[in-house]
């Protein structure tokens, strides 16, 4: 896969604190990532939120600063006995695909939803890979298309 070179693009990452063991490591797979495609320090900004619901209104604040090309929402809901996984998901998807409509700017959507702990661990950095490392690539291509095509 032809990922494309990050340098000279801005991102922004909005980071979930609530399961900040998953979290956390997304958010070191992203930021290797980016790096990794030729991002410098200085062209990422980590913006921390408290939980996956906020990544909504955390990706719309950042983006007020015109300076991002993307923006990717990392986050972990894991399914608990009440609904309220069911819920949560659905918001945050469709929160995060409005943001990126409301700015036109790449809106990556990296937020686990998992059955228990152990499927979250295992996509952020166990035996499936780190989604966060992909939600970096995504962004890239995303913010090099948008920069082709606007």
């Amino acid at each position: 896969m032809e990922v494309g070179n990050a340098q000279g693009l801005k991102f922004a990452i909005v980071v979930s604190q609530w399961n900040a063991q998953v979290t956390g490591a997304l958010l070191n797979g992203a930021l290797e990532g980016l790096a990794k495609h030729g991002a410098v320090e200085g062209d990422v900004e980590v913006a921390n939120v408290p939980g996956s619901y906020e990544l909504i209104s955390g990706a719309d604040i950042v983006l007020r600063n015109d300076e991002f090309d993307a923006v990717i929402c990392l986050g972990c809901v894991i399914q608990g006995e009440t609904k309220h996984f069911d819920f949560i998901c659905d918001a945050v998807g469709h929160g995060i695909a409005n943001v990126g409509l409301k700015y036109n700017k790449p809106v990556i959507f990296g937020v686990l939803t998992t059955d228990n702990l152990e499927q979250a661990l295992d996509r952020a950095g166990g035996k499936h890979g780190n989604k966060g490392e992909e939600a970096a690539i995504t962004a890239i291509q995303m913010a090099l298309l948008s920069k082709k095509y606007n």
